[in-house]
């Protein structure tokens, strides 16, 4: 079949249902341009072949048996190198992870299991999900489809990369700050950051617990909606789980989008961000398809972007520390400088600095409730063109998390996210535009971007590649300018906080700290001072092991009855 790597999870599913395909020679084909495409762009760094096959041919004998288990039966995926798996390594994309070879799967590579997908391979990050394109590690960095010498966006580098270049229909990432959003914009595939907790975490190599999100990137919405059904649903093993009905997201699909409300974040591209005269043009013509769908549109507004982003950071950097201290503190010198340049900043927060940004955090998914009420979706840019890969080196500590982002905002605020193509740039480019919704009301933002979706013609291009062709050459300059000398109270104090947090670190890597202080403390000082009864986020709870024992030994304990009471 022309284009069998170009097929969407939906297509494949009906050929594998109808016994017109078969699961082990798509497994074989996409295998086949794996081996010949990956060396272009790094999108794996460990290729499943065996467990492939072995799962094809399990699938395709249980479907001939009338065992068919559902649309991702014997359909082939790819994991974003933190998801665990039994018995394979699971890296993080880090010289620290490169014996980790877990004992057990992740929730969601069971789930997936369970649905009779088929493994390909586990595919490349940033360093733990926090650097950035790093040549300084065991894997090179992932290379976007669309032209070889243009970053894929991050951390689900390789995920984005591998579902554009058709190598793998669907594919996880993980999403702390817009990391399935951002390459899906960059690649031009769709990338759903589910809300926070709708998707188990656990057996994902955290970067920040109250962050993180897990979810799908694929060609299509509808692709995206059919891996979420697989996903989605509570995980007593994830203390963020929630307990709630998970709803059939295709069915949703088809519903029309005439008279919902439609609240278009403008300030987040035109002034928080501003972005390329592209970008604009695009986001105008997107709206432009929503009103004719018959959609209400109107201009809506959140908080600006800094305070999201000042939240996220804090958070955010503090938790990715504290995750990987120990090694940190052991052996600094076996991670990429660009982690080092990201996670280190986190030991000039205080303990403070973390709790006052959680309660931030909580109020501003409180500041949501009346765009929530007003409106049914919410509406900004995504990115604009993807930039060539020099232009992302290590190039210092503070101008890496310093800018805000225009995906940030709905980390912070938990609410689900998607992220679709809405054009490409002069120069063959994706654009990207986002659309948001409610917390746990996904149906609603998949049937929005699905019918915008079907109203363009985006989804009819995809990037050309040829076997055997060189990747772009990518001229990499390392050299920085140095830090300069720091003052001696910065010093001190950097210091102080240095060994604090138990970290002995080269002299560069303490004056590339002492310039990121006036930065990394602005923005703590930027964090407002709640009263005494505003208590965070609740980021505590039981284990669900210890509740079954408490609950275990209440139910030995008599109920009292009326008469003792009234003794």
């Amino acid at each position: 079949m022309a284009n069998l790597h170009f097929l969407t999870i939906a297509e494949t599913a009906k050929l594998i249902r109808s016994r017109k395909h078969s699961p082990v020679e798509l497994a074989q084909a996409l295998l086949a341009r794996v081996e010949a495409l990956d060396p272009q762009l790094n999108a794996f760094i460990t290729v499943t072949g065996e467990l492939a096959l072995e799962q094809a041919r399990r699938a395709e004998k249980e479907i001939g048996s009338g065992n068919y288990r559902g649309p991702l039966h014997g359909v082939p995926f790819g994991l974003k190198d933190l998801y665990y798996t039994a018995g394979i390594l699971t890296s993080g994309h880090s010289k620290i992870g490169l014996d980790h070879v877990p004992s057990f799967d992740a929730t969601t590579t069971a789930k997936l299991y369970d649905a009779g997908a088929v493994l390909l391979g586990k595919l490349a990050t940033h360093e733990f999900a926090h650097g950035g394109p790093s040549f300084d590690l065991p894997w090179p960095p992932a290379r976007n489809p669309w032209n070889t010498a243009h970053f894929t966006g991050g951390s689900s580098s390789g995920s984005a990369a591998a579902v554009a270049a058709g190598l793998v229909p669907g594919a996880l990432g993980t999403d702390t700050g817009g990391s399935i959003r951002t390459p899906a914009s960059y690649c031009g595939v769709v990338g759903l950051k589910p809300t926070y907790g709708l998707v188990s975490r656990y057996g994902v190599i955290p970067n920040s617990f109250t962050l993180d999100h897990c979810g799908p990137l694929t060609w299509t919405v509808e692709d995206c909606a059919i891996m979420l059904q697989a996903l989605a649903g509570h995980d007593p093993r994830d203390p963020a789980s929630a307990k709630l009905d998970v709803p059939d997201y295709r069915v949703a699909l088809d519903k029309d989008v005439g008279g919902l409300r439609i609240g278009v974040l403008r300030h987040l591209w035109e002034e928080d961000l501003p972005a390329s005269e592209e970008l604009r043009q695009a986001m105008e013509k997107a709206i432009a398809v929503f009103r004719r769908l018959g959609a209400r549109v109107e201009t809506a507004r959140m908080r600006p972007a800094q305070e999201y982003y000042d939240v996220k950071v804090i958070i955010a950097e503090s938790e990715a520390f504290a995750v990987q201290q120990r090694d940190l503190a052991s052996r600094p010198r076996e991670f990429g400088e660009h982690y080092l340049g990201r996670v280190l900043v986190a030991c000039l927060f205080q303990g403070s600095d973390y709790v006052r940004a959680q309660r931030q955090r909580r109020h501003l998914v409180e500041d949501m409730v009346p765009l929530y009420e007003k409106y049914d979706v919410l509406v900004t840019a995504g990115m604009g063109a993807a930039p060539r890969l020099e232009s992302h080196r290590a190039i210092g500590f503070w101008d890496k998390w310093q800018k805000p982002s225009i995906t940030t905002v709905f980390d912070v605020t938990g609410g689900p996210a998607i992220m679709v193509c809405n054009g490409y740039t002069k120069n063959g480019l994706p654009l990207g535009m986002q659309v948001a919704g409610r917390p746990f009301d996904e149906a609603t933002v998949l049937r929005a971007a699905y019918a915008y979706e079907q109203a363009t013609a985006w989804r009819n291009r995809r990037p050309q590649l040829a076997a055997g062709a060189v990747p772009a050459a990518i001229r990499l300059d390392h050299g920085t300018d140095a830090p300069g000398p720091a003052d001696p109270e910065t010093r001190r104090l950097v210091e102080m906080l240095v060994a604090r947090a138990g970290l002995k670190l080269p002299e560069h890597i303490v004056l590339q700290l002492c310039e990121a202080a006036p930065y990394a403390l602005a923005m703590a000082q930027r964090m407002p001072a709640h009263a005494w009864e505003d208590e965070p986020g609740n980021v505590f709870v039981f284990p669900e092991k210890v509740l079954s024992a408490g609950r275990a030994a209440a139910a030995k304990t008599p109920a009292r009855t009326r008469a003792s009471i009234e003794a």
